[in-house]
Parts: C-alpha cells; sequence; structure tokens
C-alpha cells in the first residue's frame, strides 16, 4: 500500500492493518498477540489481555522483558478513569551516589564505571517492578484470575518455540556477553553457539517459576520464597539487591500528564517518564504552523519538527528525575505560553542551536503492547529489561534474566540522576492515548529509549495534520535529533536529505528510528484498527463475531410449546 500526499515524500506500507469490533490487540510478537486475544476469546477484557501478554513477551522475547524488569502502563477503563500505573525499577536501599567508580567526567564515557559493573552482571540490577504491577493491575481491573493469564506463558516456555529472525540477531548481538554467565548462555548458547531462527527453544526452569507465581501470586516473589531464593543468589555474587528491596518495593498510580493539539486531547505517562512532557511540548510548539499543508516529508516540515525536537531534548533534564527526589516543573513546560516563548527561537529559514544537555543512556530494546477491548477500556503499556538481555545472567534454577537498570543512573554523585536508594529510574516512555470530545481515537506506543518521545510524536502528526491512516502513521519514515546529529530513515528520499541538509542540519541517514510501533484507531462505528509497523515481529490480531442470537439452537423442536 503506498502513501503519498499533494508535496510530501511517497512510502509504501509493508504490513496489514486489521479491523475488529470486539477487542483489538497490538505486541512486538505473534505469540503473544495469541495469548491476548485467548482471554478475550474467553470472556476476559484489556486488562487480562495486557496481562497475558506481557507474561507472554518474557517468554518469546526475553532479551527485551521481564518479570525482574519495570514499566509503565497508561490505562484508559471504560468508565472512563484514566490513570498511569508506574512499575519503574529502583535503586537497591544499600546504595549511595558513590557507589560505582566513574571511567571519566565527560562524554562519550561519562556514564560508564570501572568494569561495566553498572551495565552487565549482578551491580546492574534495579529493583523490579514488573511483576507486582502487573498482578496488581489484573487485580484490580482484570476478569480471569493470575492462573488463567500466565497459562500461554507456561505453555510456550515449557514446549517451546521458535525463534523469529530477531530474537536469534539478537543473541549473536551480545554473544559474548553472554558466555560469561553459565547459566544464560546455556539456554541462548547451548554448546557454544548462539541458537538460530527457526531453532526451537524451550525454558523448563522458567516454566516453573512461571507456575509457582500462578499458584502463590506476586508476593511469592516480593518477600516470599522465590524472592528469597533470588535474593541470596544476587547477594552472594555481588548484586545491591536484598530481599527486603523485593519486600518492600511499592508500584505508584499516577496522573496522566495531558495536553491538547488541534482539539485532540493528549494523554500521556507523567514523570520519572518524560514522554508525556516531551509529546505535549513539541505539539505545543509544532500548534502554530499550517503543518498539514506544508506536507509529509518536506524539507520544510522536517526542519521545524527537528528545531522542536532539539528544543523538549534542551529541556528534557527537568524531567529526567524521579518526582520524589526532584522538583519536575510539569505545568511550565506543558503550558501554551512557554510553547509560544520556545517557538520564537526557531528560525523557519535555518537550523539553530539549542543546547541538549541530556544524560540518558537508555537502551532502545524494549517492548510495547497496544490494547483495547469492546467495552471501552483501552492500555498502552511499554515494558522493558533495559538493555538487550538486561544485565545479562540469569539467576540459576528459576529462568529469571534481570534488568540492568542501574545504568541509567549518573554514577556521579550530585547531579539530578545520580544514585539515592529508593530512587526512581527515568524513561523515555511514550505511551498515547489520542481523545477528541472526549473519546478515544487512538492509542499507540513503541520501544525506542530516548527515541521514543520524538517517534510517538510524528504518529500523532501522521494523523492529526496529514491524514493517514492509523498503518501509514506507524510506518512512515521517521527522524530524530537531540542536536547533534539529525538523523532521516532512508525512507526519505536522497533529495529531501539534502534539502535538509542544506537548511543547517549534519544529517545521518539511518536504517530506523526507534523500534516497532503498537497502535490502534478507534471509529465512531465502534471498529478498531489495530497496526503494527516493520521495525519490529509486531502483529495485529482482532475479535469479532460474538455468540448466536438467544434463542437459537442447533434444531428446533416444532412442538416447543405445544401442549400434547
Amino acid at each position: 500500500m503506498a502513501w503519498r500526499n499533494r508535496t510530501g515524500s511517497p512510502f509504501t506500507c509493508e504490513k496489514t492493518a486489521v479491523s475488529a469490533n470486539r477487542g483489538m490487540v497490538v505486541t512486538n510478537h505473534p505469540l503473544a498477540s495469541a495469548a491476548a486475544i485467548e482471554m478475550l476469546a474467553a470472556g476476559g477484557n484489556a486488562i487480562d489481555a495486557t496481562v497475558a501478554a506481557l507474561f507472554t513477551l518474557t517468554v518469546v522475547e526475553p532479551m527485551m522483558v521481564g518479570i525482574f524488569g519495570g514499566g509503565t502502563a497508561v490505562i484508559h477503563l471504560a468508565d472512563g478513569r484514566e490513570l498511569v500505573l508506574d512499575g519503574l525499577s529502583t535503586a537497591p536501599a544499600i546504595t549511595r551516589p558513590d557507589s560505582y567508580r566513574p571511567i571519566s567526567d565527560t562524554w562519550p564515557d561519562y556514564m560508564e564505571a570501572e568494569g561495566r559493573a553498572n551495565r552487565v552482571g549482578p551491580k546492574a540490577i534495579a529493583v523490579p517492578g514488573n511483576l507486582k504491577a502487573w498482578c496488581e493491575v489484573a487485580a484490580r481491573f482484570g476478569k480471569l484470575g493470575l492462573p488463567a493469564l500466565i497459562a500461554p506463558a507456561i505453555r510456550h516456555a515449557e514446549t517451546g518455540f521458535r525463534l523469529s529472525h530477531y530474537l536469534a540477531t539478537c543473541i549473536q548481538e551480545i554473544e559474548l556477553d553472554l558466555a560469561l554467565d553459565k547459566e544464560i548462555a546455556s539456554v541462548f548458547l547451548p554448546g557454544g553457539k548462539p541458537l538460530k531462527a527457526g531453532d526451537l527453544l524451550v525454558q523448563r526452569d522458567y516454566a516453573r517459576t512461571l507456575r509457582q507465581i500462578a499458584e502463590g501470586g506476586p508476593d511469592i516473589f516480593h518477600g516470599g520464597e522465590l524472592g528469597a531464593r533470588c535474593a541470596r543468589y544476587l547477594e552472594s555474587v555481588g548484586s545491591f539487591i536484598r530481599l527486603d528491596d523485593l519486600t518492600n518495593y511499592k508500584t505508584i498510580q499516577r496522573e496522566p500528564v495531558r495536553g491538547t493539539y488541534r482539539g485532540h486531547e493528549i494523554v500521556g505517562p507523567a514523570p520519572p517518564c518524560s514522554g508525556g512532557v516531551q509529546s505535549v511540548q513539541i505539539l505545543n510548539i509544532l500548534e502554530a504552523y499550517d503543518v498539514g499543508a506544508m506536507g509529509f516529508g518536506t524539507p520544510e516540515t522536517l526542519h521545524l519538527l527537528l528545531e522542536a525536537l532539539k528544543i523538549a531534548a534542551a529541556d528534557r533534564r527537568a524531567v529526567t528525575a524521579d518526582p520524589a527526589f526532584v522538583d519536575v516543573p510539569v505545568a511550565r513546560l506543558t503550558s501554551k505560553p512557554y510553547a509560544e516563548l520556545r517557538r520564537r527561537e526557531i528560525d523557519p529559514k535555518r537550523a539553530g542551536t539549542f543546547e541538549s544537555r541530556v544524560l540518558s543512556t537508555e537502551s532502545a530494546n524494549t517492548t510495547h503492547v497496544t490494547i483495547a477491548d469492546g467495552d471501552g477500556n483501552i492500555i498502552t503499556s511499554t515494558q522493558t529489561l533495559n538493555s538487550l538481555f538486561g544485565a545479562r545472567i540469569m539467576i540459576p534454577g528459576t529462568g529469571i534474566i534481570p534488568n540492568n537498570y542501574m545504568y541509567l543512573f549518573d554514577p556521579h554523585p550530585g547531579n539530578a540522576l545520580s544514585l539515592r536508594p529508593g530512587k526512581r529510574i527515568t524513561s523515555g516512555i511514550t505511551a498515547l492515548i489520542v481523545k477528541r470530545d472526549g473519546k478515544p481515537v487512538f492509542a499507540l506506543g513503541l520501544p525506542g529509549a530516548h527515541r521514543i518521545p520524538a517517534t510517538a510524536t510524528q504518529a500523532v502528526i501522521n494523523m492529526i495534520d496529514h491524514g493517514m491512516s492509523i498503518q501509514e502513521a506507524v510506518e512512515a519514515p521517521r527522524i530524530f535529533t537531540w542536536g547533534q546529529e539529525a538523523e532521516l530513515e532512508r525512507g526519505f528520499p536522497e533529495s529531501v536529505r539534502n534539502a535538509v541538509a542544506a537548511l543547517g542540519h549534519r544529517v545521518a541517514p539511518v536504517d530506523h528510528v526507534a523500534g516497532g510501533m503498537c497502535a490502534i484507531a478507534f471509529a465512531s462505528d465502534g471498529t478498531m484498527t489495530g497496526a503494527a509497523c516493520w521495525r519490529a515481529d509486531g502483529v495485529p490480531v482482532g475479535i469479532g463475531g460474538g455468540e448466536a442470537r438467544h434463542g437459537t439452537s442447533f434444531w428446533p423442536d416444532p412442538r416447543r410449546g405445544k401442549v400434547y
């Protein structure tokens, strides 16, 4: 399917959207999408489907997400309530601002610690929030119960599944690090060789762990037998994690960040996720321009977008910390008057310099799900271990891969991102729900670390300004900058890239910006259309049809209602 507007660059969609009216699921793996739709078919709602998908993703996308990770969900409930559930990881209680020894005070090695201690291995592990968050949301808003939600994940872990090229490539990329830990190597490097696409991956230890959780609930990990086992091992190999960290971890329910753009309401995650603030700020800046008339993919449109991205990046330091530790000026950054002040700094004819002081080593290796049901429940949720395979170790006998979220803290004391006990990590998560006249119009999200806010915002612009379908919006070529190089996907013609460079941008052609977007559009007649893009293994699956008309039987009895 090709897309073209009056002035913009054409592109062709590689995947096909799916429409249905009783439920829509979009995840970045077909088995996770199947698990979610299984829950909807069994009478569950979008919350049940989301939790089932996420547990399944820990099996089929083990490099991206796990129960020892963290994430955030933006939730729109059928009764109109909206909330953000923060399950992000925190720094262990015994950590201190000087727990690591940084190797440099300047970039590019500013965030690195001696021996890669904050990046690979036991000292890189932060307190996980995923399992608790998933179980809490299922208990509060779901219908089916934890055993049913975990069943597909147990099945795929126990009997195995065939590796995609995507997963096989990820294993090969970090083969040397995986080889350093015999437990994780035994699963993904059997016989010393990385698994290949098409190989069967069986994870029986992890299947047993999932079964324990299904039977005992999250407390078995957060303070119980499973958690004690994990904590004992991690302490023995030098981790900061203790059982008290797992026992005392708490999720946080937050109010969403809200903004408006051309008559639409934007609903996104709150700090310490930066994406909601950044998206609203960028859209506020661009609202004064007729972006639609300028056209998709034109040098004029790309120039304005790049300038707005640079301004938001320069301001991001204010929202790159846990609001329990740092004052975050959300109201000012998302206000229309502030956007007007910053907009005056843009020269429509020339690239400007907006100092970007953002500290981030957030990994692009994340996953996302966007799910809706026929009753009006919607969840858009981003979850991760941070880097590929997190800390790149496995807790023996459990199949659990811990995160390496400690890499997101500044190893230098005295700064906004420096380590403090209990401090939450920061993230570029930008799970968005966009509404008009109080009703959802579309919801979306994607992996991609600090490139997420820019990419999610472009999808919003694609839908509202350029009139794209949901499939076109997620697959359209993307751009990104933080003030240094301007990354333009090669989907933009060379002539466009050259014209952008002529405006003063240092253009860097790239294969892709950020990862696979998962999105759902909502029509006024109740139809939902799901779309996933070519940048991941994303698959939309819908459910339609329904029960037989009441009173219908296979073979009507002609005597029914008569007396003989």
